[in-house]
């Protein structure tokens, strides 16, 4: 189920997901989805969650000096994703902190989840590359979309 708000994902206590193909770039000289891949679906994800949001990661820098970096990553690889599947891949966010998201996220295949990820994400200053805290406004809407584990 694709969900076009995050906002309406937790009142339906669905994850925020979107669509995506596994092209050829996409695979390794085995036939499934390199490893790496996988990351970059995930990223991918995150970065259309926070479009739906109306946070515009390239206005966050430009006008707040922010960015968002990944500080941690723990992926479980399930099963292997191949040439031309249609995936889904889901975004929760599980722990808002001042100066870090916590995010759930996996891979679906239909209704065989293939990766499960947990992605903690940094929020820094992009001219300094240090930590700073959101805005009390992006923590508090944040804040609202935590779903307790």
């Amino acid at each position: 189920m694709t969900v076009e708000s995050p906002a309406q994902a937790v009142a339906d206590g669905q994850p925020f997901s979107i669509p995506t193909r596994v092209y050829w770039e996409d695979t390794d000289a085995g036939g499934v989805v390199y490893h790496a891949q996988y990351v970059a679906f995930l990223e991918r994800a995150r970065s259309e969650w926070m479009r739906s949001r109306g946070q515009m990661q390239e206005q966050l820098r430009r006008e707040h000096d922010l960015v968002f970096v990944v500080r941690g990553m723990q992926l479980d690889f399930l099963r292997p994703a191949r040439l031309d599947d249609l995936l889904t891949v889901t975004v929760q966010v599980r722990q808002v902190r001042r100066a870090s998201i916590v995010f759930d996220q996996a891979i679906w295949r239909g209704e065989d989840r293939l990766l499960a990820a947990q992605v903690k994400i940094a929020a820094v200053s992009a001219s300094a590359f240090r930590p700073v805290g959101l805005d009390e406004t992006l923590y508090q809407e944040f804040k609202l979309l935590e779903v307790p584990a």
